[in-house]
């Protein structure tokens, strides 16, 4: 193969000549190749489908309206509200699942200005306002090394889910993520 056309080639022609080739794909196309064994997750297939919150705190939709805000009733149906989010369930057939999950950052662990470990959540300002959401929409994310990342950057986060329970300071989590990348979230073309 022409070393000149190996370098200049649009980049589909390029892996479709390497692949022909039998040469393995190097630099920025082999990134690209490996980024296609993860499949885009969506937060809603965290949650299993029967799953009802208001079952398990053992609440009808009315028996919530007319509790006066600061209430010991309040306090208590928030109470419940928080047990049935803290053990909210999983989908076990997730586990193992290769995902490039988008998502908010809520930090846990740095390391100098960069994070270590974070929470990804599926909205705005989950964790850091009260209450946080089921542990079934946080993952909590392990860094292979330290990134720079602030409280509420968007991301994507490139792993392998695994169902596994995780108490923090910011919420509880259902899924965990040794994420081998992130990257900033960026919108569908227009």
């Amino acid at each position: 193969m022409n070393a000149n056309l190996h370098r200049t080639a649009h980049p589909r022609r390029r892996r479709l000549l390497l692949a022909l080739a039998g040469l393995p794909l190097a630099g920025p196309l082999g990134a690209a190749a490996t980024e296609a064994t993860y499949r885009d997750g969506r937060w809603a297939e965290l949650v299993p489908p029967d799953w009802d919150p208001r079952k398990a705190m053992g609440l009808q939709a009315q028996s919530a309206l007319g509790v006066r805000e600061g209430s010991a009733q309040e306090l208590a149906l928030m109470e419940q509200l928080r047990a049935a989010w803290d053990n909210a369930p999983t989908r076990s057939e997730l586990d193992g699942a290769k995902l490039r999950m988008p998502g908010y950052v809520v930090p846990l662990e740095h390391s100098g200005e960069k994070l270590q470990e974070f929470l990804l959540v599926p909205y705005f300002g989950a964790c850091i306002h009260s209450p946080p959401p089921p542990a079934n929409q946080i993952v909590h994310v392990r860094l292979a090394r330290p990134e720079k990342l602030r409280s509420m950057d968007v991301i994507w986060a490139y792993g392998t889910l695994r169902t596994q329970r995780n108490d923090s300071s910011m919420g509880v989590s259902g899924y965990a993520m040794d994420a081998v990348r992130v990257e900033p979230w960026r919108g569908p073309p227009r």
